[in-house]
């Protein structure tokens, strides 16, 4: 008689880098052992790992000790790397090297938070779809054009599966559980962090605009998104106003009374935060997001800057450049 072979746990490597953020990496292993305690089996079983085989400190202050060697990465059956708001400085060569060393390998790679950084600046992505937090998108996209970021909550291509921050973590962990133990299962595990709702891939990271001012005020999006989308070379507002089939009064109240701001005021403040990503989370020349985010002038870009965040453009880079 054959006795049926018993299942070894899949393997889980969670490669943290400092700064990296608590809750996205809770989200994601707290997953596989609800996963363990419901079904009664060792399903799942979780490493954590450091470039360095040093404890890495979340940015929240708390410090993980690593519970595998990196030499030992190659017994993972796939590997996520997380990160958080220093993913930039985090990410030396020696992060680089072991995320190759995966790739290499043929190891299924995913990222939390702003881990996908970590992957690209690896090499790990040229070619793939992949998520990150929303606030990298503008400055990680200029940096890495062969990379196919998009504004989902998480993505999986092929082998490569990453996700944004916060919660969303879970949704991918969720994902991954009911395609490989069913959708049983993963109920279940919603059911005991009362998760309502499991996010699918094809959700957008940041609330849309009607869920926030209201039912019925899909014109207020729609200029939202055309703004959004005309960052380089701004649009004259009766060209938007148009291109919504309303009136550039109907415009200015709808914003006036939904957003308390002016439509011009709030383009401008759209621009602004995008040059804010791409000062904080690149190092795209200063004189490049000028014209990147729709200005004709350095002298103006600073003093509209200066205006909005009380220091100047230069300054802001300097201030990252010091936290790093």
């Amino acid at each position: 008689m054959t006795l049926p072979r018993i299942r070894e746990p899949t393997h889980i490597g969670f490669v943290l880098l400092r700064d990296h953020s608590m809750i996205a990496f809770a989200n994601a292993i707290d997953c596989f052992r609800m996963a363990n305690y419901i079904s009664r089996r060792a399903l799942y079983r979780w490493s954590v790992i450091t470039a360095d085989d040093a404890p890495s400190m979340a940015s929240n202050g708390l410090v993980m000790a690593p519970t595998l060697p990196r030499d030992a990465v190659e017994r993972c059956d796939i590997v996520f790397v997380c990160g958080g708001t220093s993913v930039r400085g985090a990410t030396d060569d020696n992060v680089r090297r072991l995320l190759r060393q995966c790739a290499a390998r043929r190891t299924p790679l995913g990222a939390l938070c702003t881990g996908s950084f970590a992957l690209a600046s690896a090499g790990a992505l040229d070619g793939y779809r992949c998520a990150i937090h929303w606030e990298n998108l503008a400055a990680i996209r200029e940096e890495f054009p062969k990379v196919a970021f998009a504004q989902e909550v998480f993505i999986i291509d092929r082998d490569r599966y990453t996700c944004s921050g916060g919660t969303a973590p879970l949704d991918l962990m969720l994902h991954l559980i009911r395609a490989e133990h069913g959708a049983a299962l993963a109920r279940d595990i919603s059911e005991q962090f009362i998760v309502e709702r499991q996010r699918a891939a094809g959700d957008r990271q940041r609330m849309p605009m009607p869920e926030r001012v209201g039912p019925g005020y899909q014109h207020l999006r729609e200029t939202v998104e055309i703004m959004a989308a005309n960052i380089e070379e701004p649009l004259p507002l009766q060209e938007i106003a148009d291109a919504i089939h309303i009136s550039l009064r109907q415009l200015e109240r709808l914003f006036h009374s939904y957003l308390s701001a002016k439509p011009a005021h709030y383009y401008m403040n759209l621009r602004l935060r995008r040059a804010r990503e791409l000062l904080m989370l690149s190092s795209v020349p200063i004189m490049q997001i000028t014209i990147a985010c729709g200005f004709q002038s350095s002298s103006h870009f600073s003093k509209a800057y200066r205006a909005m965040f009380g220091y100047p453009p230069s300054a802001e880079r300097r201030r990252t450049a010091a936290i790093a």
